[in-house]
């Protein structure tokens, strides 16, 4: 294994385990509910920027995704949504919270690979509770060195990561499935970034692949890292 690389960070969602197609399926529940009261063309594009504009407000994960929800149901039928529809919507929302965790293929041995040989960091955004439980259910927690559950992703939060569980972002490398929050800003801070693509990421985690970046690789899947890893030394 390569000697120059000592610390691997592994986003969650989407890298480990699958999150963003129950996300795709309560946003098809809503366009059904909804379907009765107003006309549903638009409604996504609705929903898109209603969310876009709460980030700040209520951050990423499940909860503030059913705020969301919410308020686009609650504007786009000009405040005439039943309270039946909302009761759905909260429905929805804590099924969403209760799903069982899926992990994806090859994550369970690549970590078992790993584990022995890297410090292994899990660098996740969203709700803290809910990425706690998923971390817990996905059986995976014992082969992290330390999990960190971040607000955002960026150039100075991984520095800060790598400085504190490893050797420095130099040192380090991160592998997920979004360029714009796992990958771009890794390497922006000296360190590796590894995309592994995910057919469901959020249009909001979509920017251009840094194929220009030395310290940029692009994976099919977690079953090609060890490969990768031996071929960068």
């Amino acid at each position: 294994m390569p000697s120059s690389i000592t610390t691997i960070g592994f986003d969650a969602d989407d890298t480990l385990w699958q999150n963003e197609q129950f996300f795709r399926s309560s946003e098809m529940h809503f366009t059904d509910l909804l379907s009765a009261h107003v006309e549903v063309a638009g409604l996504s594009e609705r929903l898109l920027a209603i969310e876009k504009r709460n980030l700040d407000v209520y951050g990423f994960g499940i909860k503030g995704f059913t705020l969301s929800l919410i308020e686009t149901a609650v504007e786009v039928t000009e405040g005439q949504v039943p309270a039946s529809v909302i009761a759905e919507i909260l429905a929805a929302g804590r099924e969403m919270l209760r799903h069982p965790v899926e992990t994806l293929p090859h994550v369970q041995e690549t970590l078992e690979q790993l584990a022995d040989q890297y410090r292994l960091v899990l660098i996740t955004k969203g709700d803290l509770f809910d990425q706690e439980r998923k971390l817990a259910q996905s059986g995976l927690g014992d082969f992290f060195d330390a999990v960190e559950i971040v607000s955002n992703k960026d150039r100075e939060t991984y520095a800060r990561i790598f400085s504190r569980h490893g050797d420095g972002a130099e040192r380090a490398m991160m592998i997920g499935n979004s360029l714009k929050s796992d990958v771009v800003p890794a390497i922006e801070a000296g360190s590796w970034g590894v995309f592994v693509p995910h057919e469901l990421t959020w249009v909001l985690e979509h920017v251009d692949a840094p194929v220009a970046e030395p310290r940029f690789r692009e994976i099919r899947h977690l079953g090609e890292l060890v490969p990768l890893l031996v071929e960068i030394d």
